[in-house]
């Protein structure tokens, strides 16, 4: 392949990972359905009838076999860590679709996987960009907070996993845009992870949002490994920003990373605020997200799905034209923005409902 182009490459990675998905999934659905491995409807759930639930297994190949094959060890060298805690990932999200485990040995997994690729596979953040005045960060801190990171970004989209299409739309929109950030910046091996991770989420989303036959959710095996390979190129899109001076430098990449995310991170946020100030643990599930709230007014799953992916669009347009502000005030901005937003759509799903109502389970 080195007589290819980098666009070349760039492409058959994003066509190999959606092929491979593509054509996994119809024996994957007819697997389940005699298996009898679904997601049964319930009351805080969106879906009506029993729906095969490991979309994850044809994403986990999809992704494994495009970046196994078209990225470059030697350009890449933490590739090899990366693959290993996606198994782990993996793995950890496929036990709780079939079996259902608990909580702690799923947070326990994510912090092997996120463990695996900090030390030995050194991806990790190692400055906050002056945040604070904060620049380089020692080791132990630099590896607790990337430990962090991971966690927090898995968790958010797994969270958002609620309606046909949204957690695959999201994820296709932050992998584009960190994708075509890698390339023009000078990085287009990192961009092959991306083209990888883009090219399987385009197929699945296809089946789960207009599959009828062979309509399938990403369960926790693909939820928590999407979430796990966008936190890896956050980490990426960070640390390859310290000290770049070329054109397509971005100041204040930490804000901007999360601008980018800001439809899981904020939802996350505003979910367990709501549930501790009504004396519930904040990992307690309900209908309070902002996918539930769309649904509440009468949106469809598709258009909820694309309301908030426009939103998301237009988050990162507004923070590309803000990177003369500081990385503060752009935090303080994009999150009072969110915060508005949310708050006039609360307000309409209370004048839509009977009088006295409040958000319920």
């Amino acid at each position: 392949m080195s007589n290819l182009s980098n666009e070349m490459i760039f492409l058959l990675s994003a066509a190999v990972s959606f092929l491979v998905t593509f054509y996994s999934i119809p024996p994957i659905v007819r697997v389940s359905q005699k298996k009898r491995i679904f997601d049964e409807p319930c009351q805080r759930k969106s879906h009506t009838r029993k729906i095969p639930i490991v979309g994850g297994v044809a994403i986990f190949f999809g992704f494994t076999v495009s970046a196994g094959s078209f990225i470059s060890y030697q350009h890449v060298p933490s590739l090899q860590y990366i693959l290993v805690a996606c198994i782990i990932i993996f793995f950890i999200g496929l036990n709780d679709d079939m079996v259902s485990i608990a909580p702690m040995k799923k947070l326990l997994g994510q912090i092997a996987a996120a463990l695996v690729v900090a030390i030995p596979g050194k991806v990790r953040l190692t400055s906050l960009h002056e945040f604070m005045g904060i620049g380089y960060i020692p080791p132990s801190i630099s590896i607790l907070l990337t430990i962090f990171v991971i966690i927090v970004i898995i968790n958010s989209l797994n969270l958002i996993d609620g309606v046909d299409g949204l957690a695959a739309s999201i994820g296709m929109l932050t992998t584009s845009f960190f994708g075509v950030w890698f390339f023009l910046s000078g990085n287009p091996q990192y961009s092959l992870l991306s083209a990888a991770i883009f090219g399987t989420l385009v197929a699945f989303f296809g089946y789960n949002v207009f599959g009828s036959k062979n309509k399938i959710f990403m369960g926790d095996s693909g939820s928590l490994l999407v979430g796990f390979l966008i936190a890896v190129q956050v980490i990426f899109f960070n640390e390859k920003n310290i000290g770049l001076t070329s054109a397509f430098a971005i100041k204040s990449a930490p804000a901007v990373s999360f601008v980018v995310l800001i439809i899981p991170l904020y939802d996350t946020i505003r979910v367990f605020i709501i549930r501790i100030l009504r004396g519930r643990s904040p990992f307690q599930a309900d209908k309070n997200h902002i996918h539930h709230l769309l649904l509440k007014l009468g949106y469809t799953h598709l258009q909820t799905t694309l309301l908030m992916l426009l939103t998301n669009i237009c988050f990162i347009i507004l923070v590309l034209c803000m990177q003369n502000t500081g990385l503060i005030q752009m935090m303080l901005i994009t999150m009072t923005i969110a915060t508005v937003i949310s708050s006039i759509l609360e307000h309409r799903v209370r004048k839509h409902n009977h009088p006295g109502e409040v958000l319920k389970r």
